[in-house]
């Protein structure tokens, strides 16, 4: 029998190739923040859009969850051809959106203060801080509805919707960076005010292409009565990926944190080399993605064949990336660390531990790939264990055990701790295929019969 066409290598690069390209623009955003305010006339503006920015990735990343939790249970409803269920996972997703950001803007104020005092930015600098804030906080609804829109569509196996809404976002944002910053001198405000518009932008475009899709495929009209079976799917996968999403910000906070201890040079060159680990994440996160539309949707159609393939096809093209990007870092790492910082110091700090960073593509490969593998089957428990026993029981005593060597122990303590996610989820996916626990019991997926497509 001829191997089904959804599990295919060229199904998974439709999935994961724009999804990698939209990865790619979000630190071009970056660069154009760092442009617009770092040429205005004080260092405080761009101090202070750095200090606005580290407050918003934390909160912005710490709801992640709300992505991968809902790219699972949508892409095993797509795989159950339950189109009504579908429409009922889109909804109830939106609506934990609503909740979580209507709670953010009613505790904004003690959000921002708490935030403030932990950071300790200068007087200066920290006034300009609350304004951007302030004004940037209003993003909140949309950031969360994207953060929906995107998995519910990567959930169908559609990656070219997910690319156009953050290309939308990030495109119009630097326009509108230039615009209010550079024309209007609206300066910190106008940065704050370019990624609330922007980020509306977006949603209001993956709500209309989400309402085109449901249409198409016939979904019922009008507002169902919430699904009791979703939504608890939902909270209960939602929940466990909080909790794994916050190990992993303690685990990349506490790198950074143990780094800036050993001296600011070594904080530096960790700083730039941080940029090869967040750039070989957006290739493996944009296969990650491919992996659990497709696990998704071989675990709602039960097809247990389709599901080996489509863990198979996944883990051959990871390995093949992984490969790459570690050939190119031992080639070309050092171009890429003098492309990066001008300061010969630090180039030559980063150097000197370019060859943990050389080694981290085939160890930390494991991890996006089975995230993407657990995400798919739902099994978030799992992802959540597996992951506070990485950080807690081997990155953190693994650095005190290895503080001695300093940067090359808090290097070799990280990639431990990569490795230890890796290997567990690993070990999980062996059990839990043996068991055949990876499959919903009969009639769990529920369903219309009828076909849905997730073509682009």
């Amino acid at each position: 029998m001829a191997p089904d066409p959804a599990y295919s290598h060229r199904n998974v690069w439709r999935i994961a190739a724009p999804l990698i390209l939209s990865n790619i623009t979000v630190p071009l955003l970056g660069i154009v923040d760092t442009a617009v305010v770092g040429h205005l006339d004080s260092p405080d503006y761009l101090a202070a859009v750095a200090v606005g920015a580290v407050i918003f990735g934390f909160i912005f990343t710490a709801f992640n969850f709300l992505r991968m939790g809902t790219t699972g249970v949508a892409a095993q409803r797509f795989g159950a051809d339950d189109v009504a269920g579908l429409k009922t996972v889109l909804g109830q997703s939106l609506l934990v959106v609503v909740l979580i950001s209507g709670l953010l803007l009613v505790l904004q104020a003690p959000v921002m203060a708490l935030a403030l005092r932990l950071i300790a930015p200068e007087p200066e600098v920290a006034a300009l801080a609350m304004e951007y804030f302030q004004v940037r906080v209003w993003a909140a609804p949309a950031v969360l509805a994207n953060f929906v829109l995107v998995g519910w569509f990567i959930g169908l196996s559609n990656g070219r919707v997910p690319l156009a809404i953050m290309v939308t976002v990030n495109l119009l944002n630097i326009l509108l960076d230039l615009l209010f910053v550079v024309v209007l001198d609206w300066r910190v405000t106008g940065v704050a005010a370019a990624s609330v518009i922007a980020e509306y932008t977006g949603a209001t475009l993956g709500l209309w292409l989400a309402w085109r899709t449901l249409r198409a495929q016939g979904a019922p009209a009008g507002w169902r009565s919430p699904d009791a079976t979703v939504f608890r799917a939902l909270v209960s996968v939602n929940g466990n990926l909080f909790i794994r999403t916050l190990a992993l910000m303690f685990a990349l906070g506490f790198l950074t944190a143990q780094g800036a201890r050993l001296g600011s040079g070594i904080l530096a060159a960790n700083a730039v080399l941080l940029q090869f680990f967040y750039l070989l994440s957006f290739a493996l996160d944009g296969l990650a993605n491919a992996a659990e539309a497709l696990v998704g949707r071989a675990v709602g159609r039960r097809d247990a064949r389709g599901l080996r393939r489509a863990i198979r096809v996944s883990t051959l093209w990871s390995v093949g990336v992984a490969a790459g990007f570690m050939l190119a870092y031992a080639l070309a790492g050092t171009l890429l660390i003098r492309l990066m910082t001008g300061l010969e110091d630090v180039r030559l700090e980063a150097q000197t531990y370019l060859p943990w960073l050389v080694a981290a593509p085939l160890i930390c490969l494991w991890g996006f790939l089975y995230d993407g593998i657990f995400v798919g089957a739902t099994r978030a428990r799992e992802m959540r264990d597996t992951m506070l026993v990485a950080t807690f029981g081997v990155f953190v005593p693994g650095w005190f055990l290895l503080q001695g060597f300093g940067n090359h122990g808090l290097w070799a303590a990280f990639l431990a701790f990569m490795a230890a996610r890796g290997l567990g989820l690993h070990l999980w996916l062996g059990r839990l295929l043996r068991q055949g626990r990876l499959m919903p019991p009969d009639g769990s997926s529920g369903g219309s019969q009828r076909a849905v497509s997730g073509a682009d």
